[in-house]
Order: C-alpha cells, then sequence, then structure tokens
C-alpha cells in the first residue's frame, strides 16, 4: 500500500520559524497522541522501512536572524527559510521517520575557535572571523593567552607549540584554515537550543511515534574545532596523545538505517564535514552504502558574512561531490517515495 503523506497539524505556525518561543509541552503531547490515533500513526517500532532524520545543528545561534552566527546564506534568510521546510517535512513525514537524531554544538568560552585563546603582541584578541594559518603562528602572529592554560590544564609552552601541530595538521588535511568564531552555542544559553519550531516538531514526533530523539553533542573538546558529529578536526596533540575520537558508535547506528536524511546548519561546514566524515566510513567498508544517504538541499545554508566570508562555492562544490559517490541530492518538498532507490 502506498504510503500517504500527513497533513500539516493546525498548531505550526510559519511565520514563527525565526522567533524564539516556549513550546507548550503538555498541550503538544495530548494533540500528538490524537493525532496519531486519527491518521492511524502507528509506534516508530514497527517500521519495516527505517529511516533516520539528521538535523545538524539546528539551534538558535545558527538559524535565528541577529544571534551569534546566523546562517542567512547569500540570500539572507537562508536558515529561517530552511527551518520553515524542515519543520513541513518532518509533520508531513511523521509516519515515515523512524528516529530523529539531533546534533547540538557544544561550546564554552575558552576553545581554540575563540578569541580569548590568542593574543598578538600588542595584547589583542582576535576579531571574530579571523583565520588564523600555520604561518601565522610560525611567525608569532597569534600566539596563546597564558591565563587561559590553568582553566584547561595545559601550559604556555605546550599550549604554543599544540597551535603550530594543529594549524599544520588542518592544512595537511585540506581543512579550512583555524578560524576564530564569535562566542556561538554557549552551553546553557539561550543560543545553544534547538529553533524552537524545530523541537517543537521532534517533540511532536517522539509522542506520536513513541520514537526517543538521540541528541548527539559535539564540540565540547577546548583543544579541537568538531565540526563534524562524527569525528573533530584534529586527534592527538603536539606529542601524539590522543585527545578525542571518532563517534564510531553513532556511524555504525546511521548506517543501519534503510536511508539516512541529512538537512542543517551550515551546509558549508558541520553539515558539509558531517557527510565528509561519514563518506569516507562509508568507502572503507562498502561504497554501495553511500546511496542510502539522502541530502536536503533546500533545508540548508551556506556560511556567509558579507563583505568578509563566502563559503557558498565550497558548500556547492561538497555536494557535487557526495553526489558522485552516490548520495542523493533531494528537495524537502518531494515526497519520500519519489526520491531514487527509496522502496517502502
Amino acid at each position: 500500500m502506498k504510503r500517504k503523506e500527513l497533513p500539516i497539524p493546525p498548531h505550526f505556525n510559519p511565520g514563527k520559524v525565526g522567533d524564539v518561543w516556549r513550546i507548550p509541552y503538555q498541550e503538544r503531547a495530548e494533540e500528538a497522541e490524537k493525532w496519531a490515533k486519527q491518521n492511524k500513526i502507528k509506534p516508530a517500532a514497527g517500521d519495516r522501512f527505517r529511516i533516520c532524520l539528521l538535523p545538524v545543528d539546528v539551534q538558535n545561534t545558527f538559524c535565528i536572524p541577529g544571534f551569534e552566527l546566523y546562517v542567512g546564506g547569500r540570500s539572507g534568510t537562508g536558515a529561517v527559510d530552511d527551518n520553515r521546510r524542515l519543520s513541513a517535512f518532518i509533520y508531513r513525514n511523521l509516519n515515515a521517520i523512524t528516529e530523529i537524531c539531533p546534533t547540538m554544538d557544544t561550546h564554552q568560552a575558552m576553545q581554540i575557535f575563540h578569541s580569548i585563546f590568542f593574543i598578538n603582541g600588542k595584547g589583542e584578541h582576535p576579531a571574530p572571523f579571523t583565520l588564523i594559518s600555520e604561518k601565522d603562528v610560525q611567525q608569532g602572529g597569534w600566539k596563546f593567552n597564558p591565563p587561559v592554560g590553568p582553566s584547561l590544564g595545559i601550559t604556555e609552552d605546550y599550549a604554543q607549540r599544540y597551535l603550530l601541530h594543529y594549524t599544520e595538521k588542518l592544512k595537511k588535511g585540506s581543512r579550512y584554515d583555524l578560524t576564530v568564531w564569535p562566542y556561538h552555542a554557549m552551553l546553557g544559553g539561550i543560543g545553544y537550543a534547538l529553533v524552537s519550531s524545530i523541537e517543537e516538531a521532534i517533540f511532536f514526533h517522539t509522542i506520536g511515534r513513541y520514537s526517543q530523539p538521540d541528541f548527539q553533542m559535539k564540540g565540547n573538546n577546548p583543544q579541537t574545532e568538531n565540526y563534524s558529529v562524527l569525528g573533530p578536526e584534529v586527534l592527538e596533540d603536539v606529542e601524539g596523545r590522543q585527545i578525542a575520537q571518532k563517534n564510531t558508535r553513532f556511524i555504525q547506528k546511521l548506517l543501519q538505517f534503510d536511508i539516512v536524511i541529512i538537512a542543517g546548519q551550515a551546509k558549508s561546514h558541520c553539515v558539509a564535514w558531517t557527510i565528509a566524515d561519514l563518506l569516507v566510513d562509508i568507502l572503507l567498508r562498502d561504497k554501495k552504502l553511500a546511496e542510502k544517504v539522502y541530502l536536503l538541499e533546500d533545508c540548508t545554508s551556506p556560511v556567509v558574512v558579507p563583505e568578509v566570508l563566502d563559503y557558498t562555492d565550497q558548500a556547492n562544490t561538497a555536494f557535487r561531490r557526495f553526489a558522485e559517490a552516490g548520495m542523493h541530492v533531494v528537495r524537502s518538498t518531494d515526497p519520500i517515495e519519489s526520491w531514487p532507490g527509496v522502496k517502502f
């Protein structure tokens, strides 16, 4: 029997997607149970064709205008438009999505990509969006800020050597230069929370399908950036000691689903790096596994800071590479069953 897309519940207000507000959980829970009964939605545990939705870093800090690292794309309304479509996608496909695994960028102030970590010869911190290369560290343009050391349990000598090691590893791995980001995704802050409309949709799915979301925290290691939920930028320190590790448990979990759908922010950074890491693992196993990955191209936008940074071309190049590897670039507005290779 052909699956039927669902109507969107009346509580969803597309005009509020760019706002932050409190979700009436009890009211939504009661509505979700009634909605499931009315639309004959069954518990996810009984799904024969299992679908995972992976929303990457759909947090206020990236998705709400005026917040720290709002991803507007070239249009200026990128993340808001993306989340309007993503919310509707979740509701329309509530009866098909088995599990939702949101990632959460998780930071504190003293980390290697925040300005307090660095100081120059004048005692100044770098401005947000400063790019720090291996050459910058070698020439002493930017150095480790010594008062940071005691809180992180590292010495000034170690930290300075580690900075050179870190920037060298980024260059050798063809990664972006070390970027000093504005303070963002601060643990415990409003910016850290999921976008209200997306949180509400995930909660509605949880109740309607009896499917607990599997939240994936990343980015809380002070010594490395962690764009990808599947692994940090650097795994070992300057002395060869392991400081972080790949999220192998989650990789294995993702590959057990029939299809994995990926969306979120930003297309040029955390989304692209997550997909790239997943592809690396797929190619080590069986390249045909790439065919179970679907990228919602209309639910993700690249980092664009007008007259400062524009990663649109890099993001589009990455998505073309993923498609060439066998992954599917699709739109959220098309029925899932019309996507190539999908058979319920």
